[in-house]
């Protein structure tokens, strides 16, 4: 079945970088896009980034354009989120996703910036 792992996440300073990580198993993984959402305790669950099966297409929410990086890597069925110049505003459960005919999710990696 469809197994999503996050990784990564902790408590970083505002202006740090931490690389958030998924691997991925239980399916075709060079098949499908990958999406990273965010939840922010006491919000709704919101689009971060969206990469596509051979990563030529990436697409970002405006709060971290130009901040973070998303990348996969076909060969070993991960995906990073490279995350810089935190804001204590990213502070949220960070998820990776994919949707084949309903959405799969992680379990989720706190992400907390603070100081």
């Amino acid at each position: 079945q469809v197994q999503l792992v996050e990784s990564g996440g902790g408590l970083v300073q505002p202006g740090g970088s931490l690389t958030l990580s998924c691997a991925a198993s239980g399916f075709t993984f060079i098949h499908y896009p990958m999406n990273w959402y965010r939840q922010a305790q006491g919000k709704q669950r919101e689009f971060v980034a969206s990469i596509s099966v051979h990563g030529d297409n990436i697409n970002y929410d405006d709060s971290v354009n130009g901040r973070f990086t998303l990348s996969r890597g076909n060969a070993k069925n991960t995906v990073a989120l490279q995350m810089n110049s935190l804001k204590p505003e990213d502070t949220a459960v960070y998820y990776c996703n994919m949707w084949e005919g309903r959405d799969y999710w992680g379990q989720g990696t706190q992400v907390t910036v603070s100081s």
